[in-house]
């Protein structure tokens, strides 16, 4: 009897996993940037830290709102999920719903930790890129990682880290 719940409770588990979004909708989720920002604001350590006063800042309404729009209402485990920017903030992008997503913690082998990776890689391109060659180039380089990623997350992670995490 324990191994048939546990063999039912696998089964119910992986068959929802597959329906996690492993890229977001675009007609839902085509990204979205803050406006005015600038990437010296951007760069400042902290800038998206809601704890240190950053822009980070989506409701509980507005998740629960992103989780309705994907799954119908809220799935069974929200904390198996990040309501994620598509864009990060820390490459510029929005709180706005038009930049959220659920991505999930647990598909393989694209997930929330995966594209946190990428996130922080192209975030310290851009930190070093304004060091180096100033606003221009390092708002022009802003630009192109918000224009890839939002076209597809996981061909950016592929460009700028590798084939496979």
């Amino acid at each position: 009897m324990k191994k048939t719940l546990i063999a039912l409770f696998l089964s119910v588990a992986l068959a929802t996993r597959a329906e996690d979004p492993i890229r977001p909708n675009p007609k839902l989720t085509p990204g979205a940037v803050m406006p005015g920002v600038t990437v010296e604001q951007i760069t400042q350590k902290g800038y998206a830290n809601k704890l240190n006063g950053g822009v980070r800042h989506v409701t509980a309404v507005v998740k629960r709102q992103i989780f309705a729009e994907y799954f119908g209402g809220n799935p069974g485990m929200p904390g198996h999920y990040e309501i994620d920017h598509l864009i990060s903030l820390e490459l510029g992008g929005s709180n706005d719903p038009k930049n959220l997503w659920p991505e999930s913690y647990y598909t393989v082998p694209w997930n929330a930790h995966v594209k946190d990776k990428r996130e922080d890689r192209l975030a310290a391109n851009v930190r070093r890129d304004l060091e180096k060659h100033g606003h221009d180039a390092a708002t022009a380089l802003v630009a192109q990682y918000q224009r890839e990623i939002s076209s597809d997350w996981i061909s950016a992670y592929q460009k700028y880290i590798g084939k496979t995490p």
